[in-house]
């Protein structure tokens, strides 16, 4: 009889090392150089609209990891992300105007922020679930303040003027430049994060969100580790700010607040819980989202179907209302997020036409 060829079929990895590669085959390896090609070639198109959203992605995709890390990963509650966003573009502008070159400015906002974060991490460290929630609403209103008073750091109600970064003589004034980048920051940012989750670090960071108990009797200890995801989440929060503001050249303290705040939890719950990939996903979504139903609303606006619903001016509400629809919607019927249902389809495909 003819030997029949059989494709391997299960999991086959034999070791820790293989169980926590970031690139699971060759394949995966080779998509990842490959989008990422593809994306330095989106400033040659010239589509300047394509372009500041992706620059928004971006940047936004930063600060979303790092509350992704905190609460996704780590099971820390927090509504103040937006606060501390802010501090990194305060820091980064301050730093500037100080003598500082954006280039190095960037990475000492996302220090400077860490050391907020952890300012408010080590006594909310000790607190969990509606407690800490009230404790993080506390840092929001807190900073939001300090915004208002700190002409000194801020320009208080004036804002803070800053600059474009620029690198030997050559400066990235431009959208196209700029893009580079903030995808050069986004790249490292995310592998540095799913590099994180490989270590005994990120390990006991998800135990602690797991089950703290069991955590703590083997050892963790859940003080240092909440205090430390606090300490993650503000750093990117602050790469992320930075980026924001050399990106509008002008910070202000009214762009900072609660609502902000919650369109963070929005990309991460959206995107996926507990997902590096899922953050920036959610953050795609969270940014295209609103232009879609703009889209949508300005094609409704005076049309027939407007007219007959007499719904005038309410129509322009869309874009708002959008947002909370969703987040209910994913809450409802994709709980897992976007990075959960990529993940069904690439094994739907994978093991197509097998049901299993």
């Amino acid at each position: 009889m003819a030997a029949i060829a059989m494709t391997p079929c299960g999991d086959f990895r034999e070791s820790y090392r293989a169980d926590t590669t970031i690139f699971p085959t060759r394949l995966s390896r080779a998509f990842a150089i490959a989008g990422i090609a593809a994306l330095c070639l989106v400033p040659l198109t010239g589509d300047r609209y394509v372009l500041s959203l992706m620059i928004q992605i971006g940047y936004l995709g930063i600060a979303a990891l790092g509350l992704n890390i905190l609460v996704g990963f780590t099971g820390q509650i927090s509504i103040g992300h937006a606060a501390f966003f802010g501090v990194g573009a305060f820091a980064s502008a301050w730093f500037v105007e100080h003598g500082a070159p954006v280039l190095a400015a960037i990475p000492l906002a996302g220090l400077a922020t860490t050391a907020v974060g952890m300012v408010f991490g080590i006594p909310a460290a000790r607190l969990k679930g509606l407690y800490l929630a009230i404790a993080t609403l506390a840092a929001q209103f807190i900073l939001e303040d300090f915004f208002a008073r700190a002409q000194w750091f801020t320009g208080g109600v004036a804002g803070r003027v800053t600059l474009r970064p620029s690198l030997f003589g050559y400066s990235f004034d431009t959208d196209e430049a700029y893009f580079y980048v903030v995808l050069a920051w986004v790249a490292l940012s995310f592998l540095a994060a799913a590099n994180l989750m490989r270590t005994r670090d990120g390990r006991a960071l998800v135990a602690v969100r797991d089950h703290y108990l069991s955590a703590e009797i083997m050892g963790i200890n859940l003080t240092y580790y909440r205090t430390l995801s606090f300490g993650i989440s503000s750093f990117f929060a602050g790469i992320g700010g930075a980026l924001y503001a050399h990106y509008l050249l002008f910070v202000s303290v009214e762009a900072f607040t609660i609502l902000f705040s919650i369109q963070f939890l929005g990309m991460i719950i959206i995107g996926g819980l507990g997902s590096v990939m899922g953050s920036m996903m959610g953050s795609a979504f969270m940014v295209l989202l609103p232009e879609v139903v703009q889209g949508f609303a300005d094609a409704l606006a005076g049309g027939m179907i407007d007219r007959a619903l007499g719904l005038g001016n309410a129509v322009s509400f869309l874009r708002e209302m959008a947002i909370g629809a969703a987040i209910i919607l994913f809450l409802i019927f994709e709980p897992d997020g976007l990075a959960h249902r990529w993940r069904l389809i690439k094994a739907y495909w994978k093991l197509y036409p097998f049901a299993h």
